[in-house]
């Protein structure tokens, strides 16, 4: 069975008169333990793609599922909690709170939930990405690849099936972006998770186990 599936799945953006169609009869499996890389251009679709199989964002038209579950079947509530609990997302403006610690950010997905981390999971995650002497900084003290270490622990701290990670290296230089990448793929690897990264550098989309090309809001391969 497939991590996320995606059936005949459209979306359509109006606007006053102008009707914009991002995404057009969608089929797409993810299997678990992959990494993908989606790749296009500016306006392909390939960010709105990502936001659905997130369910950040509701279709126009099909379906999605989530491990075999119809998730936009359910209420915006049910939708929140599965997507806090079985999704980790990692963005490339970083979304910290900046009037939180590096350590409040981190446990802040499994706080919004109620639940206690386990303290072992966030030693394992703040050494795999070397931030142990982060943990009272804010944001604004951190450099752009730190911060980004720490977007990546937040996603990994609820053990999420999957990680979803958009342009993460769109704000970085390309050694940062490359250790950035290799963190992703070594944190994924050593707790078992999924990863679908959106990204225009086809140098970055050749290291992912599969290529997804999206091209005026269709799937090409």
């Amino acid at each position: 069975m497939s991590l996320l599936r995606l059936e005949n799945v459209s979306k359509t953006y109006i606007t006053g008169d102008l009707k914009v169609e991002a995404l057009k009869s969608v089929n797409l499996e993810i299997e678990k333990g992959y990494f993908y890389a989606i790749i296009g251009k500016s306006g392909s679709g390939k960010s709105t793609l990502l936001h659905i199989l997130g369910a950040l964002d509701r279709p126009t038209e099909g379906k999605l599922y989530l491990e075999g579950e119809s998730v936009f079947d359910k209420t915006d509530k049910e939708i929140t909690i599965l997507r806090r609990r079985r999704i980790g997302f990692v963005f490339q403006a970083y979304n910290l709170l900046p009037e939180h610690t590096v350590l409040e950010n981190i446990l802040m997905p499994a706080h919004l939930d109620g639940k206690k981390p386990d303290e072992n999971r966030l030693k394992e995650i703040i050494s795999a990405l070397d931030i142990e002497d982060k943990l009272a900084y804010y944001p604004d003290e951190l450099s752009g690849g730190q911060r980004q270490r720490v977007a990546i622990a937040r996603a990994l701290i609820t053990n999420p099936a999957i990680i979803l990670a958009d342009e993460p290296t769109g704000n970085l230089d390309e050694k940062t972006g490359q250790e950035v990448i290799d963190l992703i793929k070594q944190s994924a690897e050593m707790f078992n998770q999924t990863i679908v990264l959106v990204t225009h550098d086809m140098d970055i989309a050749k290291q992912a186990d599969r290529i997804i090309r999206i091209v005026d809001g269709r799937i090409m391969n």
